[in-house]
């Protein structure tokens, strides 16, 4: 059920951030401690509630250490599955107030990005995740600066008006589940696909970790998701 990465050396910080992630059908949990990364994923759908808390334990467990050693806590906020993301809130803002720890969110989309340039060296990626009602969450992102930074908005559309931002130079990789159900519609050039993508941990957590050494964290009650558009159950009705 879980796919295991072994834990690798990074960076030697002396920080301890625990990563969540339910924002589509997978479930993943990252933690740093001791510049060392373990994480666990799991693509589980409707189980992400049974799933994620057993996973922040195990990734304790092999680290040693126990909750009030997190120094912060990072998660996907979204855009995603409603669900999902009321899954992840609810359990960062849960642990974050018992524990008195600030939080990191995490752009969903930039997470796939992230792992699209981590897993396959891609320095430009236009990111699409279904967001059902003929819709996909759109995001196009660029490694600068050895960040994976948004150009232009986040938005939801339909495809046929996804685009990449008026100043796209060069190749990009199409990521994320819009691209396998919407790719015949969506009018973007691509020199590559990672369309079974989904957003993982790891880079929720590696994200995040610059946003902590910029200070950048929130209190508890910020902990909140992004759904780019309201109505998230009723499809729309014509004019």
């Amino acid at each position: 059920m879980y796919e295991y990465i072994r834990p690798h050396r990074l960076l030697p910080f002396m920080t301890t951030l625990l990563a969540i992630d339910t924002a589509t059908e997978a479930c993943s949990v990252a933690l740093l401690h001791d510049g060392r990364l373990i994480s666990r994923y799991a693509v589980v759908p409707r189980l992400h509630a049974q799933q994620v808390l057993p996973m922040v334990q195990e990734v304790l467990n092999e680290a040693g250490i126990v909750l009030a050693d997190v120094d912060a806590i990072a998660f996907g906020q979204g855009p995603g599955a409603f669900t999902g993301l009321r899954i992840a809130v609810g359990v960062v803002q849960g642990l974050a107030f018992a524990l008195d720890k600030p939080v990191l969110p995490v752009s969903s989309l930039a997470a796939i990005a992230h792992r699209a340039w981590r897993e396959q060296g891609a320095e430009q990626v236009a990111v699409a995740i279904d967001a059902r009602m003929d819709e996909v969450y759109w995001g196009c992102y660029a490694m600068q600066e050895g960040q994976m930074k948004l150009q232009g908005i986040e938005q939801v559309c339909a495809p046929e008006q996804a685009v990449l931002p008026r100043t796209a130079k060069g190749s990009w990789i199409a990521a994320g589940t819009g691209w396998a159900a919407y790719a015949g519609r969506i009018p973007v050039a691509v020199s590559g696909h990672a369309a079974e993508h989904l957003p993982h941990a790891v880079d929720i957590l590696q994200l995040a970790l610059h946003d902590w050494q910029l200070g950048q964290m929130r209190p508890a009650e910020q902990a909140q998701p992004v759904y780019l558009r309201d109505q998230v159950a009723t499809p729309k009705t014509g004019a």
